[in-house]
């Protein structure tokens, strides 16, 4: 009995030995870190928000230049071409004014041939032709103030359409630029009219002044005439 514990102890040792040899080198447990899981986190966390921060300030960027594009947006309305139309058609019947002319080469000649500063001679038949003459001028000047008068009332029906386009246009705008479009043509349409009533007042003062200026040639044209008869006869001869 003795001799067979002697024999089966040293196996045991060698089994166990055995045993403990066989367990994997390599093998490791696996260790759970807190910390380092909560900074991994925090940083996607981070990752995600620069992300949508971008989409953001992308988004924004879109929305910038779509706002752009409408405020670059030209105004199809243009009522120039009219304006300037009206303007044109004025103008012309300014030039066309009979007797004394708008230019002051032309007004200063009239001026001087219709109505002299003194009288020379004095005729019956040359008083009547030059007060003839200087009629005639007022009552062209007076028909020019008349037909530029009605131009203007002719243009007044379309000017009230071409600002109720404009106001609907400025109104309707999708862009500054569009509205400051509009409003410019706005300002072009009232310089035309206050174009328009200078123009006016041009011929109208001019039909005065010359029917004034026919009226005061007359008296002169009167005293010449009887001092004329006044005098020793001779100075005045009856054609």
């Amino acid at each position: 009995m003795p001799r067979f514990k002697s024999c089966i102890l040293p196996s045991l040792m060698a089994l166990v030995l055995t045993v403990s040899s066989a367990s994997p080198a390599g093998a490791q447990l696996v260790v759970y870190d807190p910390t380092n899981y909560a900074s991994n986190v925090l940083q996607a966390a981070r990752a995600l928000e620069q992300v949508n921060n971008q989409i953001q300030s992308l988004s924004n960027e879109a929305t910038m230049l779509v706002s752009m594009a409408k405020h670059l947006q030209k105004l199809d309305l243009n009522e120039l071409a009219k304006l300037n139309s009206d303007i044109a058609a004025i103008n012309a019947l300014m030039k066309q004014a009979k007797g004394i002319a708008f230019t002051i080469e032309s007004t200063e000649a009239a001026f001087k041939g219709q109505y002299p500063t003194s009288y020379s001679t004095v005729t019956s038949s040359g008083l009547v032709s030059e007060a003839q003459s200087r009629w005639q001028s007022s009552m062209d000047a007076f028909e020019q103030t008349l037909i530029v008068q009605a131009k203007i009332n002719e243009s007044l029906s379309n000017d009230a359409a071409t600002l109720s386009d404009l106001v609907s246009a400025s109104q309707g705008a999708d862009g500054s630029l569009q509205a400051q479009q509009a409003a410019n043509q706005l300002l072009a349409l009232n310089t035309k009219q206050q174009m328009q009533i200078a123009t006016l007042l041009a011929a109208q003062y001019r039909a005065e002044a010359l029917d004034l200026a026919r009226k005061a040639q007359g008296e002169a044209a009167a005293k010449a005439m009887t001092k004329a008869f006044i005098g020793s006869g001779s100075a005045y001869t009856a054609k």
